[in-house]
């Protein structure tokens, strides 16, 4: 029980110093009370000693973090002098190439924002580039997710959070780069205008929620300047927010290795390691982005000038992750047919709605997809090497390589005039090569990550090459092998190899089962998720390997685990 000052006093009713001083709290010690009195501050020490595992790949989803704290900095910054009106005006500012032009007040504030506001071209490109980079590592984290099984319960729900922020922020950055009013942004417009008519009923009612009336209409800067610094970003940091905190509660997930398993995580604790290497880490995002703002030139809109509904510039093309859309656009042929004088543009609707939104649901639903086929209701806290699950590592690589056939189909009219090639040979090419390249890729894709397994399970039967050459008296040459240690050992010999799901069969009276048509299609894709597996070796192959094995110095701690490195911090799982 503490004593107040109050209780503490002289014979003459007033304190004695020594007394007082030991009775006086510090102001520190009073805040803290504080503080703890009212959020419970005290509680936080299980927080701060979080711990989070290190690999690089983790990197991706931090520098989309950064990126977009970049994003709400400089953004805060450039809505001081933008003007979203599509009032028009004549330009006479300080470029003289636009002087006496006739544009939009959208488009003069852009052009004042870059030449006349101090610092403003600057900001104007590193919020560009910020947009990029996120949208990139983005595109990565989910690459990597993907890749390593991270999406497996318990993270379902944050994996469709993550599906979302990535939609969120490709609309976000198209809305973001069509405010300038310029003439490319402009044409960027007009695509978006016939994609949304060419939906069947409602397209004609959306057009005009968007753009207010006929295109260009008067409206639709401002709403989608409404869009671009209020809904989305609020939306966008809410989801950020829940993705981080289900990162929290689930706990982070980490590749397999000694001394890590399903119920623990080692690696940093969050404070001070983790937030001093974060901390690092953003100010170096940071500079990199200010780097590329003021040395490489982005979206000059003062040499496109003003956007006219009559006018339109060669070559122009989106931001590069609207590529693979407007390369499907392209790519796909002019179908179309009427329907009780309704004309239904399939060379719109499909490639631009459908083909998108198809991609989106595979992606959204691959968890809840590969956890059927597989009947595994296990927590998942370790991550799979992608050679280790070769379907599913392949499935994604021939995505890819069906996403990326289309970026560069986005930009037939540059290749044909940089490489002096016919442009309708170059369409014709990207329709083939949509079918062609993502098949090849999941062949080959699949095959290396066999024969990746394969150079695994010889591994561990016969040891790493060391590329000491020995020849025989005999004349036969021989590479030397020596014993993996026993880190690598165990992570090798400590991964799950998925088997496929059993048919089904009749009963003894020759009734099939209940759904068994269903049953028989889970049987033939779980039969392609996980046929063709390597098995790990059995432990007689084990042994007999350990037992032909060549002597092998081992020097003081060579093979003890991580674990026992007391630099390492390990988590205890929340049950």
């Amino acid at each position: 029980m503490s004593i107040t000052d109050e209780a503490v006093h002289s014979e003459h009713g007033e304190p004695s110093p020594g007394t007082a001083s030991r009775a006086e709290t510090s102001r520190g010690e009073r805040m803290a009370d504080w503080a703890d009195g009212r959020l419970g501050t005290y509680k936080w020490g299980s927080l701060v000693r979080k711990v989070f595992p290190e690999h690089w790949s983790f990197m991706f989803g931090e520098i989309a973090l950064y990126s977009l704290v970049v994003l709400i900095l400089t953004g805060i910054y450039l809505t001081l002098f933008f003007n979203p009106s599509m009032s028009e005006t004549v330009y006479h500012g300080s470029h003289a190439p636009l002087q006496g032009i006739q544009m939009s007040e959208a488009y003069a504030s852009t052009v004042k924002i870059s030449f006349e506001v101090r610092g403003g071209l600057f900001i104007r490109q590193l919020h560009h580039w910020a947009a990029l980079t996120m949208i990139a590592a983005t595109m990565a984290h989910t690459l990597r997710h993907l890749l390593t099984g991270s999406f497996r319960k318990p993270r379902e729900i944050n994996w469709l959070v993550g599906v979302v922020l990535l939609l969120l922020l490709t609309l976000e950055g198209f809305v973001g780069y069509s405010l300038p009013d310029d003439l490319l942004s402009g044409t960027g417009l007009r695509i978006a205008e016939g994609v949304t008519l060419s939906i069947p009923v409602v397209g004609t009612y959306l057009t005009m929620f968007l753009f207010g009336g006929e295109f260009p209409g008067t409206d639709v800067i401002p709403r989608f300047y409404g869009l671009h610094i209020l809904l989305i970003p609020g939306i966008l940091v809410a989801l950020v927010t829940a993705h981080l905190i289900l990162v929290f509660y689930h706990k982070h997930t980490q590749f397999r290795g000694p001394g890590r398993t399903e119920k623990n995580v080692v690696g940093e604790p969050f404070v001070p390691n983790y937030v001093a290497k974060a901390g690092g880490f953003f100010f170096l995002v940071f500079g990199v982005l200010a780097l590329l703002a003021g040395i490489v030139q982005i979206n000059p809109v003062w040499s496109y000038g003003p956007y006219r509904p009559d006018q339109i510039s060669q070559g122009s093309q989106p931001d590069w992750y609207m590529g693979f859309l407007e390369g499907a656009l392209r790519a796909f042929p002019a179908w179309e047919f009427t329907v009780s004088g309704h004309t239904i543009n399939l060379g719109i609707l499909i490639p631009a709605l459908v083909l998108p939104t198809l991609l989106l649901v595979v992606v959204a639903c691959w968890p809840f997809f590969e956890a059927w086929l597989t009947k595994d209701n296990r927590e998942h806290h370790l991550l799979d090497r992608p050679r280790e699950h070769a379907t599913r590592t392949a499935f994604v690589s021939s995505l890819v390589a069906f996403y990326l056939v289309l970026f560069f189909g986005g930009a037939n009219d540059i290749l044909a005039e940089r490489f002096h090639l016919s442009l309708n040979a170059i369409t014709w090419t990207i329709r083939f090569a949509v079918f062609l390249v993502p098949a090849g890729t999941y062949v080959v894709t699949k095959r290396i990550c066999l024969g990746l397994q394969r150079r695994d399970h010889d591994k561990l039967l016969h040891g790493r090459e060391t590329g000491r050459i020995t020849r025989h008296p005999h004349g036969e040459f021989t590479e030397a092998h020596e014993p993996l240690d026993a880190a690598s050992r165990f992570t090798l010999l400590s991964k799950q190899t998925p088997a496929p799901l059993p048919p089904t069969a009749p009963d003894s009276n020759g009734i099939p089962a209940p759904r068994h048509r269903v049953l028989e299609l889970r049987h033939r894709l779980s039969r392609w998720l996980h046929a063709g597996q390597l098995p790990l070796p059995t432990a007689e192959e084990l042994q007999r390997s350990l037992d032909h094995a060549p002597e092998k110095t081992v020097t003081p701690h060579q093979d003890a685990p991580p674990a026992e490195i007391p630099s390492r911090t390990t988590e205890a799982s929340r049950q």
